[in-house]
């Protein structure tokens, strides 16, 4: 497993996850303040879409009214042989 981090401000939190969440490779997204305490952890399931994001979307919404800045860890699936590529 790989991770990636990215450092946003508040009012990008929301837009950088819906991002992540388009690439369709992450496994669990992870929320942290400034100090590195966490603030809440995503897992997310292979073929997640639609009413299934929605609360997730609406929780990282209410952070990021609540965080001036933070770190997303976005820990993503590692490729495998038969994965195709494009």
């Amino acid at each position: 497993m790989t991770t990636e981090e990215f450092k946003v401000s508040g009012g990008d939190v929301v837009n950088t996850i819906k991002k992540i969440i388009a690439e369709g490779n992450a496994r669990r997204i992870i929320i942290k303040k400034e100090d590195g305490t966490t603030i809440v952890e995503f897992p997310l399931t292979v073929g997640a879409i639609g009413a299934l994001l929605a609360p997730i979307l609406a929780a990282v919404g209410a952070i990021a009214v609540l965080v001036a800045s933070c770190t997303i860890v976005v820990e993503k699936r590692e490729k495998s042989e038969g994965d195709i590529q494009a």
